[in-house]
């Protein structure tokens, strides 16, 4: 079921989500050669607690952190470990907050030292593919216009769609309905409403767009091995378009 939010919780939401930006500020500045990623879940983990909100994901269907870190050839959800960051990685962190009940969900991809040019233009363009499908985002638009405008806009700088993992409501739970697929056909599928909040999130390969289950059971791994790049945003529908929950105030 789709909700719509009254504009209490889209505050709380608000909230949230900008403890969110906040910590991956504090993160991003932490990404260096020779850190774990597990130092990096540590560091996200205390801000989160100390500003009175809880990670989303700790323990969410077992997961065993409070961030996703995914590395080069990882999609998503990689577990943070005594794996240390190396020169030339592009590290995305996958951040999560609830506060008061109510949660926020965030990604970015950082880029470690000098990498190809391949590489910059994969986490480049993975950003403007994420405000291509914002930009979509209006009462009276379809779930579908904003992924045709991600697909469009990934395939016209050769660049593949993961298509098996999408974006999704969030409320009091991190994933809500409906879907938000990072492909699509235009004037197709739910259409959007203010006060929905969704979180859009293009994950876009260098390779093909096959993905496998790592032996974890959690992280996503490119098939051919080639690099991924992913962002995201939560957002609220307005009156006249979309606000980024998930942002600086």
């Amino acid at each position: 079921m789709i909700s719509i939010k009254s504009d209490r919780e889209i505050e709380l939401m608000e909230h949230a989500g900008y403890i969110n930006y906040l910590t991956h500020q504090l993160v991003k500045n932490s990404i260096k050669v020779g850190v774990t990623t597990k130092q990096l879940d540590k560091i996200a983990h205390d801000f989160i607690i100390s500003q009175g909100c809880t990670p989303s994901f700790l323990n969410y269907e077992g997961f065993p952190a409070s961030i996703c870190v995914s590395i080069n050839d990882e999609v998503v959800h990689g577990i943070p470990s005594s794996r240390k960051i190396k020169d030339k990685d592009i590290v995305s962190i996958d951040i999560g907050v609830e506060y008061k009940g109510y949660h926020s969900d965030s990604a970015n991809t950082y880029i470690v030292g000098e990498v190809d040019a391949d590489v910059k233009k994969l986490v480049t363009e993975t950003e403007n593919a994420l405000y291509e499908g914002l930009s979509q985002i209006k009462p009276g638009n379809r779930i579908g216009d904003i992924g045709f405008a991600i697909e469009a806009y990934a395939h016209r700088h050769n660049l593949s769609v993961v298509e098996e993992l999408v974006g999704h409501g969030v409320g009091t739970d991190i994933h809500e309905d409906p879907n938000v697929p990072n492909y699509g056909k235009r004037h197709t599928g739910v259409i959007l409403k203010k006060g929905m909040v969704i979180a859009v999130e293009p994950m876009l390969n260098l390779g093909k767009r096959y993905v496998y289950l790592d032996d974890n059971d959690w992280t996503i791994k490119t098939e051919d091995g080639s690099k991924s790049a992913h962002f995201e945003h939560t957002v609220v529908v307005t009156e006249n378009g979309y606000q980024i929950l998930t942002g600086d105030r």
